[in-house]
């Protein structure tokens, strides 16, 4: 059993000294409270003493059973950690985050300096309460965002999981012991990033208006990679005769310069090429360093997004007569998949050409699109009941 002890301090000369104090103060007018008789004392798991005072006993009877329960069951938490403010525990929790990536480790520091810390920065992780989490999303929901403008679903969203995984770190780190982050409702999704699926013609005339680029755009759109990888595919990684493009780099714009790094969850892979222009990405690579980047900005350096949305991509958009669709760059990988599983690609392989972290979230994103099979299973049902129904007449036949 755990040793918790309770301590009647009538007779201490602190105590004394803290009443005299109090009388005194009490006549002169102060409202404040006595100080405690009753102190309850007992030692952490880290064999430190540990106490807390109560004006009466019932009060320091009931702590004493709690803080027991608590020792017992290995649920106990030090009352005063829960006074950190989260500002210290959120620097924590980003420090802590070793695996991740570097444009989701930003996001996290945008988000933490623009919602999360100038909400919650000087509260005690102890002090949030599941009523003040909702109604902080409420706040987001309503009124404006840093920028002045209403913030998206989206952003909502992921500041609200920043969060959680804050509270989340403070529950590891044994400073509370339920995170208030859990239950909420949560605004619903927007439509910023509405899937667009070209046809073979729009992604060949798109291609064709891209000039010098065709062979890009021909890659996003049949392949699926993301843009930050094929801005970072090299020469060395591009298997013309095997049919096959290596993913294991991108490049991130932190803070105006281009930085190479993994790829997003790590995924490295292999994608597949169609042999109607892998020969042709072949040829584009004859003659240069294995090192060397495939597609490269005019001046030979690498690609920039922006720089290749307004001189490329949008001019082509319109003279291929797509404008209006809101397609760009990133959303031709919707249309890679809806291409290949058109064409009978399983969710599998759809998974590994857009570098998924696992096929559920590929069936999340573009389950809508794999065929109905509700009628082969109808289909199955309808023959296994009439083998059985023939057995069952056949058998009736007989005892007639």
């Amino acid at each position: 059993m755990a040793r918790v002890w309770i301590e009647d301090r009538q007779n201490h000369a602190d105590y004394r000294e803290a009443l005299e104090n109090w009388h005194a103060a009490k006549r002169e007018g102060s409202k404040r409270k006595p100080p405690g008789r009753w102190r309850v004392r007992w030692y952490g798991p880290d064999g430190k003493p540990k106490a807390r005072t109560f004006g009466k006993l019932p009060q320091a009877e009931a702590e004493k059973d709690a803080v027991t329960a608590r020792l017992d069951k290995g649920s106990y938490r030090d009352p005063k950690s829960g006074k950190a403010a989260v500002k210290v525990v959120a620097e924590e929790w980003f420090a802590s985050k070793r695996k991740i990536g570097r444009t989701t480790k930003r996001d996290y520091r945008d988000l933490l300096d623009n919602y999360v810390i100038p909400k919650w920065g000087d509260w005690q992780v102890a002090a949030v309460q599941w009523e003040d989490v909702d109604a902080w999303l409420t706040e987001l929901e309503t009124g404006p965002g840093k920028s002045g403008r209403p913030i998206g679903a989206a952003r909502i969203i992921k500041a609200y999981r920043v969060l959680a995984m804050v509270m989340k770190h403070a529950v590891f780190s044994k400073r509370v012991s339920l995170s208030p982050c859990h239950d909420h409702e949560l605004p619903r999704p927007d439509d910023e990033d509405e899937h667009v699926y070209l046809t073979y013609d729009q992604l060949e005339q798109l291609a064709e208006a891209a000039g010098p680029y065709r062979l890009l755009i021909l890659t996003l759109g049949y392949c699926g990679i993301r843009w930050a990888e094929a801005s970072a595919v090299k020469v060395g990684r591009l298997q013309a005769e095997q049919r096959r493009m290596r993913i294991v780099q991108n490049y991130t714009d932190v803070s105006g310069h281009l930085e190479l790094g993994p790829v997003k969850n790590h995924e490295k892979r292999s994608v597949p090429l169609p042999r109607s222009f892998a020969d042709e990405l072949g040829e584009l690579g004859t003659g240069r360093k294995a090192d060397a980047l495939l597609f490269t900005a005019p001046e030979g350096g690498p690609l920039r997004y922006a720089n290749f949305r307004s001189r490329v991509f949008d001019p082509a958009v319109k003279a291929a007569g797509l404008d209006g669709m809101g397609i760009t760059p990133h959303k031709l990988r919707h249309t890679a998949a809806s291409l290949a599983i058109a064409a009978g690609a399983d969710v599998k392989v759809v998974q590994t050409m857009l570098g998924h972290k696992d096929a559920s979230m590929t069936l999340n994103i573009y389950g809508h699109l794999f065929p109905d099979r509700l009628d082969e299973v109808a289909d199955a049902l309808d023959i296994g009941r009439g083998v059985a129904l023939a057995k069952l007449r056949a058998s009736l036949t007989e005892a007639a």
